[in-house]
């Protein structure tokens, strides 16, 4: 008698240990990728709030330039003008060359660097956030069914929530230029 409770037993306690082992390891793995989401809400913070200063800059930079070359020609006679012009082709043949070798001055290629950084940074956050939530699904779902859900609530653990994060970080950043 004493036999077969011992071959009853022992299985359960190692059946038990193994779920309950499982279940930890997934919490594990559940927090490993909450915090995955962080990293990539706080990269999309940073990066794009900077890049959108550095762009902003620059845009207000080609703005001034352009707006001061229309306004020094408003109320000057024709040969004013035609100095002016003179000098301002002097200086945009200056600026083409510091352009040809230094192409990133260019605005629009710091437009186009902004977006690929939003479509990068958009992209890691959201593939963060599906894996949080399939790890989660799967934990969620060994918690309710049987019979591993005995060993849940023995172990007192619940369903975890799908995605979480600081609120500031949770939204999306405005870009207005």
């Amino acid at each position: 008698m004493l036999v077969l409770l011992l071959f009853l037993v022992v299985p359960l306690v190692v059946w038990y240990i193994s779920v309950s082992n499982e279940l930890k390891r997934d919490i594990v793995k559940i927090d490993e990728a909450s915090s995955d989401i962080d990293v990539a809400l706080t990269k999309r913070y940073d990066v794009l709030t900077k890049m959108v200063e550095v762009v902003k800059g620059y845009v207000k930079h080609e703005k001034e330039t352009m707006f001061g070359t229309i306004e020094l020609r408003q109320g000057m006679t024709m040969r004013e003008k035609a100095i002016v012009s003179e000098k301002i082709e002097e200086n945009l043949f200056r600026i083409n060359a510091l352009a040809e070798n230094y192409p990133d001055l260019k605005a629009n290629e710091n437009f186009k660097v902004l977006q690929q950084a939003i479509a990068d940074t958009e992209e890691h956050l959201q593939a963060s956030r599906r894996l949080y939530n399939a790890k989660v699904s799967s934990f969620n779902q060994k918690v309710v069914t049987f019979p591993t859900s005995i060993v849940s609530e023995m172990s007192g653990l619940t369903k975890r929530e799908f995605f979480k994060t600081e609120d500031i970080k949770r939204e999306d950043v405005k870009i207005s230029f």
